[in-house]
């Protein structure tokens, strides 16, 4: 809706208005430039205009958008600490044997991707040589690095030049299995010694550096570790910026204010199959997207070729063609001949038109094809010298360059080339003679590329060295200084040991408690990382609030509205709990920066995350394998778990498959504890074997349940089956010698249900049961697994499971709040005739009792099952499974 005038309301009718007259002065001004000079030129003085007044300290919105154009000029790029001729020599020796390693590893089928690095050769060599810290300087954690997965060619090449790999191990790229290859791309686990931070799946590497740069801060506040010389990288490409992961966090790094943190977006203007905005401007759109969010941007768009151009552009046609031209076209340009481009771009305009007559075809050439701002080092350089510089925010670069850059006409700016694994020889001789490399023709046998190297007493290799010696060693690197936690006093477990009384406690809040407990330890209480995604009340974790504080950097600015509560809402810059918000993405992503922390900074945490089961594993799975990658450690716990443990909830809310997702990860432990003493036994294990003297690669997957019930005393003796994942934890006492008999397994809430089910058919049908506690299903199938494989290699071995159940009367049937093949897991190792109940098929809202015999799970469904299995093997008349379903009305 508009005034009676047609102008459209603004914000600012709202405001006071003290001198109309100066104000309409100022509108008749703009009016009268406008007209006499164009609105180009208008414009150009209100931008002029808003950046002096940002300089000079006023209070004003700022742009979100500006020109397409370098934001560095080339007057004002800083001195270029180092040998140019010398870093560009060693860039085309990294370049050579990127293509040479992917091109000779696709004799084998393997492949590789060669274009990305091409594209980012000098973003990552600019930053080894002047500004990547390693970690043999002081504070021994270096910089992180996370580095751009589809370059890792490069990274190999490097570390190939310095003498940290072998010809042998280049050959072996992508050919892992012999135990002397390269994984494809960053992988600590497959290569410890090298890579820190997977970031492949894409878009894990933006999410997780800015919680790593967080995180850094974090250890500084609470006096764990001084992080202020460590600066996070992440290298990272303009199409995985689509992934909804890179951008999630943007708002919180600017909130938090930060400045360690630097984002460098290769703007190759390419994804995996075509353009990225084919029919827009992907850096302008990222600009406005990092700007809105409180980014410094720098944009690194053009190199020197351009700067003749732009003096030239008297008019600002130029920029304003730059600003139109979509990516895919601008694309096309760089594929296409000068008359092209003089036709379509320059003859767009008159002004352009004129000015094209200036420029020779080589010049126009040189624009078009290859001067892009990440192709130089020079303007790299002073991108990066300015992040540094850069305080109060985090910093983007937006670099762009040529995907494929340097490979040839075959290869540069190519919808395929992210598919193209290789180069003839004729493309590497072409090659070869642009980047001036000495490799005579005589070393191509046999039509296999060969690698170069300038000697290991080269100038070249001297100066790379030496370079990185300055910088505190090589990078990256990955070093672990493994020192054992001492064991928290016993007293914690015990208090769980002694079960509640008449007294109920759901699980949920026996572990809250225990990990609270744990806290107050002396030597490793601090070492805690409580970690929830904004459902601390819902866990029973509010009374950590004013003893332990909610982290936050700015401490607490404002007077909480419950501070006059005993559990008030308290925030504190040396606060230990990470709430993060409604995102456990970003929850997760703070979980792998504890857990690594023994790695990245020496500093041994335990992130314990504690979270809605159903949201956890379902949602952030992919992150997951990212920690088991990365080699994390700690306690991920499914709260409120099962699909029939949460009243009213329903569909989506309802879990009864994250342990069937969690048995995919090799290195994560899962348990389904029933108990409060068995979460104590398996905390403390987790301890140990994570944090003890032998430290184990692993996690712990604990689900716990919100339903309150008595929690009865550990009995003796059950603390290694407790571990192993089965022990008996009720025997049945037979009414007559001759009673039918049989063995219920059941983990977690449904051990209740297995409990009553043991009472009604003993009382009702005198059949005797003995209740067994599954506490892992997973860990039973890995160690039974493990025999297994023993066995083929001849070795005897007889699964833990089937040694527990071996000579126990009658057949087996295993119930669970959780779908059947969460149990069916081990039935090939029971010798006992199975069977199993589990909660298959969406969840629904309803009240417990209802949603179970929905299921078929409660205790009278047990025992018409538990009937129907003994009249199958003719111990009970088929007349009595017919009577109980009708007697218990199922």
């Amino acid at each position: 809706m508009t005034d009676p005038v047609g102008k459209l309301p603004s914000e600012l009718d709202q405001l006071p208005d003290r001198d109309p007259e100066e104000t309409a002065e100022w509108a008749a001004s703009l009016d009268a430039v406008t007209k006499a000079a164009g609105p180009h030129r208008a414009a150009y003085l209100m931008r002029r205009s808003l950046q002096h007044a940002e300089g000079a300290g006023l209070a004003l919105p700022k742009l979100l958008e500006t020109d397409y154009v370098n934001s560095i000029p080339t007057a004002a790029e800083p001195a270029f600490d180092g040998d140019l001729e010398m870093e560009s020599r060693i860039t085309a020796w990294n370049r050579w044997n990127a293509a040479a390693m992917v091109t000779r590893g696709s004799r084998s089928g393997v492949g590789g991707h060669i274009a990305t690095f091409a594209s980012a050769a000098w973003l990552y060599e600019t930053g080894f040589n002047h500004f990547f810290r390693g970690k043999e300087g002081a504070g021994g954690s270096g910089d992180q690095l996370y580095l751009q997965g589809h370059a890792s060619p490069g990274i190999y090449a490097r570390a190939f030049l310095d003498g940290r790999l072998s010809e042998q191990q280049l050959d072996n790229f992508r050919q892992e299995a012999g135990g002397d290859g390269l994984p494809s791309y960053p992988h600590p686990r497959r290569l410890p010694w090298l890579w820190e931070f997977p970031t492949v799946s894409m878009g894990l590497g933006p999410l997780s550096a800015i919680y790593q740069a967080r995180f850094n801060r974090y250890l500084t506040n609470r006096n764990i570790k001084d992080t202020s010389d460590s600066h996070v990288w992440a290298f990272l490409g303009d199409g995985e910026m689509d992934e909804p992961e890179s951008t999630a966090a943007l708002a919180l790094a600017a909130r938090e204010r930060l400045d360690n943190l630097t984002f460098v977006i290769n703007c190759n203007l390419q994804r995996l199959d075509g353009p990225v905005r084919a029919n827009f401007r992907v850096v302008q759109e990222l600009e406005g997207a990092f700007r809105g969010a409180g980014w410094n941007v720098i944009k690194t768009l053009w190199g020197n070729a351009w700067d003749e151009l732009f003096q030239l552009d008297t008019t600002g046609a130029l920029v304003r063609r730059l600003r139109e031209v979509p990516d895919a076209q601008f694309q096309t340009y760089a594929t296409r001949g000068v008359a092209y481009i003089r036709e379509h771009f320059f003859g767009a305009d008159p002004a352009l038109a004129e000015l094209a007559k200036l420029l020779t075809d080589a010049k126009i050439a040189e624009c078009f094809y290859t001067s892009r701002g990440g192709h130089e080092a020079r303007k790299v350089y002073a991108a990066y010298k300015a992040a540094l510089e850069h305080k109060g925010a985090p910093t983007v670069i937006l670099a762009q360059t040529v995907k494929g850059h340097t490979l040839g006409k075959g290869f540069e700016s190519k919808n395929a080339n992210h598919q193209m694994k290789k180069l003839s020889v004729d493309e590497f001789k072409d090659m070869r003679e642009l980047l001036g490399l000495p490799i005579p023709d005589s070393a191509f046998v046999d039509g296999v590329v060969p690698y170069g190297h300038p000697g290991g007493d080269s100038p070249e290799v001297r100066y790379l060295q030496e370079r990185r010696a300055a910088l505190g060693g090589p990078a990256p690197a990955r070093r672990v200084h493994a020192v054992a936690l001492p064991e928290p006093e016993e007293r914690a477990f015990k208090a769980l040991y002694k079960g509640s009384g008449k007294q109920e406690m759901a699980t949920t809040m026996a572990i809250v408690r225990l990990v609270k407990d744990l806290m107050r330890d002396k030597v490793t209480g601090k070492r805690w990382v409580p970690i929830v995604p904004d459902e601390a009340r819902t866990f029973g974790m509010e009374s950590l609030f004013p003893s332990a504080g909610i982290y936050s950097p700015l401490g607490q600015t404002y007077e909480p509205v419950d501070r006059e509560q005993l559990m008030y809402y308290k925030e504190a810059k040396d606060g230990q709990i990470l709430n993060e918000g409604i995102t456990e993405a970003g929850a997760m992503a703070d979980f792998i920066a504890a857990a690594t922390s023994y790695a990245t900074h020496g500093e041994t945490m335990i992130p314990f995350y504690i979270f809605y089961s159903m949201f956890g594993w379902q949602r952030t799975g992919d992150q997951m394998w990212q920690l088991a990658d990365q080699l994390g450690k700690g306690f991920i716990v499914g709260a409120t778990a099962g699909r029939t443990t949460l009243t009213g909830e329903g569909l989506q809310h309802a879990d009864g498959h994250s342990h069937l997702i969690a048995s995919t990860n090799p290195a994560s432990l899962n348990y389904d504890p029933a108990f409060a003493y068995e979460i104590a036994v398996i905390v403390k294990d987790g301890l140990r074997r994570m944090y003890g003297p032998e430290a184990e690669n692993v996690f712990y997957y604990l689900t716990v349940y919100n339903e309150p019930k008595p929690q009865p005393a550990m009995p003796e003796g059950v603390e290694e089956g407790i571990v192993k994942g089965l022990y008996r934890f009720k025997e049945g006492t037979p009414a007559t010698a001759d009673a039918p008999r049989l063995q219920l397994l059941a983990s977690g809430t449904a051990i209740h249900w297995a409990l009553e089910a043991q009472e009604l058919l003993a009382a009702d049908w005198g059949v005797t049961a003995d209740v067994w506690s599954a506490t892992s299903w997973g860990e039973l199938r890995r160690e039974a697994m493990e025999c297994d494989e023993a066995l083929l290699r001849g070795e005897q071995r007889v699964p833990y499971v089937t040694q527990a159940l071996e000579g126990a009367p009658g057949p087996v049937l295993a119930v669970s709040d959780w779908m059947r093949q969460v149990p069916d897991q081990i039935s090939q190792w029971v010798e006992q005739d199975w069977s199993s109940l589990g909660t298959d098929g969406f969840g629904l809202s309803d009240t417990r009792e209802a949603a179970r015999r929905h299921f078929g799970v409660d205790a009278q469904s047990i025992t018409v099952a538990a009937l129907a299995q003994l009249a199958r093997r003719g111990e009970v008349t088929a007349s009595a499974v017919k009577e109980a379903r009708e007697r218990y009305g199922l």
